[in-house]
C-alpha cells in the first residue's frame, strides 16, 4: 500500500476517535467470543475423551451443557459486536460525509469547473457505501479472524507440538500468493471505483438534459456510449474478481492440503496410541479454525484494499484547499448603499489562464443608481458579477464595496449585500415555498406570498392544485420561462439585500413574460443600487447608465443618447438589434 493511501487511511480512521466507547464494547465483544469460539475445542476434547470414551452418561450430560452454554455466551458476544459495530460502521460514514459536503459547499466554484460534478457525487455515495462496509463489517471480521488465527495458532502447539509443525510449514506458502495478488487488487480496485464513477456521471448527465437527448433522437448514440462506459467498468472489475479468486483458491488449496496432511499423521498417531481421539479432534477443530481464519482474512483483504482506494478518493476531496476564503481578521462591512468600484481590475479563469477576460478594467457604480452592463457574448459582463460575488479573485486590481476591498470581507457578509437573479434560475427539488424560503428561512408565510405578489406569481401559485406546497422537479421541470424567473425574483425580493445582480433575466422569454418580469423586476429594484446584463439593448435604454464592454474592458459609459452618439459599437448594436426586430 502506497505511502498516500496508507496516511489517506489514517486519517479516514480519525474519525473514529469521538468513539472510543462503543469501539471498547466492539473490541470487548470481539474477544469475549473469540475466546468462547477458541474454548469450544477444549469442549469438544472434553467430551470425546470424558463423555464418549469414559462411557459415561452423566459426564456426557455436564459436558454437552457446558458446551451449550458457551454457545449461548457465543451468540450474546455475537450480537452485542454486530450490533456495536455496524452502528460505528454507520455513524462513521454520516460523520466523513457531512464533513465532506460541509468542505465541498465551501469551495470555491473554480473546483467544481475543474472537477466533473457528477464524479464528485458518486464518491460521496459509492465510495461512501464501500467505506461503510468495511468499517461497519469487513473490518470486525478481519480482527476476529486475526484473533482466532494467532489464538488458534497457540492452541495447536499446546495440543500438539508435531502436528502444529506441519500446519506451520504451508503459511510461507499462504503468505506469498497473497502478497502477489494482494498487489494486484489494490490497483484494480482503484480503477473499478474511477470506472464506476464515470459510469454514475454519465447516467446522471444523461437524465438531467433528458428533453435534449430526446429532441435529438440521441438515444441509440448515448446507449451505446453508456454500453461503453459499462463494459470498462465489467472488464476492470473482472480483473480484479479474478485476481481475488485465485487468491481464495490458492489459499484454501494450501492450507486445507496441509490439514489433509495433518489428518493423515494425526490419524495414525490415534492408532498407535501416542495420542487421544479427543487431542485429534481439538486438533482438527483448530486447524480447521487457523485454516478458515487466513482464509477469511485473505479474502477481506481484498475488501480492506478497495475501501484503502476509497479513503484515498474521499481523503482528496477534504484536503482540497478552498482558495475563496474569508479572512482571518475581516474587516466591518458598513451600511450598504450600492458603492462599488471595480479598480483596474484585471482576471483570467483558472482553467484558461492564457486567456484574459477581465483586462484593465475601471468602474464606480453609484449608490442608488441602475447600471446596465451591454456587450458582445464573452464580453466579460457575468465574470465581472462572479468577481463582485468572489466566486474567484481578481488577479490584479481590486474590487471595493463602500470603500472596503472585498477580499477583506467577511464572505457571507459580502454575499448578503447581494441578490442575484441569472439567467437560467436555479431552483430545487422541493415545494415551491422552500425555493422562495431558500433565501431566508426564517420568512412568515406572509411575507413570502407578499414577495410572490410583488413579482407577479402569487396568482400562478395558487391557480396551482397544491398552492405554496406545490412539488417542482429538478431544476423546476414544468415551469415556463417567465415563471421560473419571477420565482428567482420573488426570491430575491425575500433576501432584501440591497443590491441587486440582474443577469440577462429577460433574454429568453416571450413578450408577454417579458412584460411580467419587467415590471417584478422594477418592484424589486425600487430602492435598490441594480446592475443589469443585457443582451437586448431595447430593456435598458431607461437605465441610469450603461456600460459598453467589449473584450474585458469598458469601451464606453453614459446614457443610451450619449452612447448613440459618442459610441460606434454602441450604436451599431442598437441600429442591428432594432433592424432585427423590424
Amino acid at each position: 500500500m502506497t505511502n498516500n493511501r496508507w496516511q489517506a487511511v489514517l486519517k479516514a480512521a480519525a474519525f473514529l476517535k469521538p468513539y472510543k466507547l462503543s469501539m471498547g464494547f466492539s473490541l470487548l465483544a470481539l474477544f469475549v467470543t473469540a475466546g468462547i469460539t477458541l474454548s469450544i475445542g477444549q469442549g469438544i476434547r472434553l467430551l470425546v475423551d470424558q463423555g464418549f470414551a469414559t462411557q459415561s452418561s452423566e459426564l456426557l450430560g455436564r459436558y454437552v451443557l457446558i458446551f451449550l452454554a458457551l454457545v449461548v455466551l457465543l451468540a450474546i458476544g455475537t450480537f452485542t459486536r454486530y450490533y456495536w459495530v455496524t452502528w460505528l460502521g454507520e455513524r462513521v460514514i454520516a460523520d466523513i460525509r457531512r464533513k465532506v459536503f460541509a468542505h465541498l459547499i465551501d469551495l470555491h466554484p473554480g473546483f467544481f469547473e475543474a472537477n466533473r460534478s457528477l464524479e464528485i457525487q458518486s464518491r460521496l455515495t459509492a465510495d461512501m457505501t464501500l467505506l461503510q462496509s468495511v468499517v461497519g463489517s469487513s473490518v470486525s471480521v478481519a480482527l476476529r479472524n486475526l484473533i482466532m488465527l494467532i489464538g488458534g495458532v497457540i492452541l495447536l502447539f499446546v495440543t500438539n507440538i508435531k502436528l502444529t509443525v506441519i500446519v506451520m510449514l504451508s503459511i510461507p506458502l499462504v503468505i506469498v500468493p497473497i502478497l502477489i495478488f494482494g498487489r494486484r487488487v489494490r490497483e484494480l480496485s482503484r480503477q473499478s471505483q474511477d470506472r464506476v464513477a464515470a459510469v454514475g456521471a454519465y447516467v446522471g448527465e444523461m437524465l438531467g438534459q433528458i428533453k435534449t437527448v430526446q429532441a435529438y433522437n440521441h438515444q441509440t448514440a448515448d446507449k451505446v456510449h453508456f454500453e461503453r462506459y459499462v463494459e470498462d467498468a465489467f472488464l476492470i472489475a473482472r480483473q480484479r474478481t479474478l485476481q481475488r479468486a485465485w487468491l481464495i483458491a490458492m489459499v484454501i488449496v494450501l492450507v486445507f492440503g496441509a490439514i489433509g496432511i495433518m489428518l493423515w499423521i494425526g490419524g495414525m498417531d490415534v492408532i498407535a496410541g501416542r495420542i487421544s481421539g479427543g487431542e485429534l479432534a481439538a486438533f482438527i477443530f483448530y486447524s480447521i479454525i487457523v485454516g478458515s481464519a487466513i482464509g477469511s482474512v485473505s479474502e477481506v483483504l481484498g475488501d480492506l484494499q478497495r475501501a484503502a482506494g476509497a479513503a484515498e478518493r474521499t481523503m482528496e476531496l477534504l484536503e482540497e484547499p478552498c482558495q475563496i476564503c474569508s479572512p482571518v481578521n475581516s474587516r466591518q462591512l458598513p451600511e450598504v448603499v450600492g458603492n462599488i468600484v471595480f479598480e483596474q481590475v484585471c482576471f483570467a479563469y483558472p482553467s484558461r489562464p492564457e486567456m484574459q477576460v477581465i483586462s484593465d478594467f475601471s468602474l464606480t457604480v453609484q449608490p442608488g443608481e441602475t447600471l446596465a452592463l451591454v456587450g458582445l457574448s464573452g464580453a466579460g459582463k457575468s465574470t465581472l458579477f462572479d468577481l463582485l460575488l468572489r466566486f474567484y479573485d481578481v488577479q490584479s486590481g481590486n474590487i471595493k464595496l463602500e470603500g472596503v476591498d472585498i477580499r477583506d470581507l467577511d464572505l457571507a457578509d459580502l454575499r448578503r449585500s447581494f441578490a442575484l437573479v441569472s439567467q437560467n434560475p436555479a431552483l430545487f427539488h422541493g415545494s415551491i415555498e422552500q425555493n422562495l424560503r431558500y433565501a431566508c428561512p426564517d420568512a412568515t408565510d406572509t411575507e413570502v406570498e407578499m414577495a410572490a405578489e410583488a413579482a407577479f406569481i402569487h396568482d400562478f401559485i395558487m391557480s396551482l392544485p397544491r398552492g405554496y406546497q406545490t412539488h417542482l422537479g429538478d431544476t423546476g421541470l414544468g415551469l415556463s420561462g417567465g415563471q421560473k424567473q419571477r420565482l428567482a425574483i420573488a426570491r430575491a425580493i425575500l433576501a432584501d439585500a440591497p443590491v441587486l445582480l440582474l443577469d440577462e433575466a429577460t433574454s429568453a422569454l416571450d413578450s408577454q413574460s417579458e412584460s411580467w418580469v419587467q415590471q417584478a423586476i422594477a418592484e424589486l429594484s425600487a430602492g435598490r443600487t441594480t446592475l443589469v446584463i443585457a443582451h437586448r439593448l431595447s430593456t435598458v435604454m431607461t437605465a441610469d447608465r450603461i456600460a459598453l464592454i467589449h473584450h474585458g474592458r469598458l469601451e464606453a459609459l453614459g446614457t443610451h443618447p450619449e452612447l448613440m452618439q459618442t459610441s460606434d459599437l454602441y450604436a451599431h448594436l442598437a441600429r442591428s438589434q432594432l433592424q432585427t426586430s423590424a
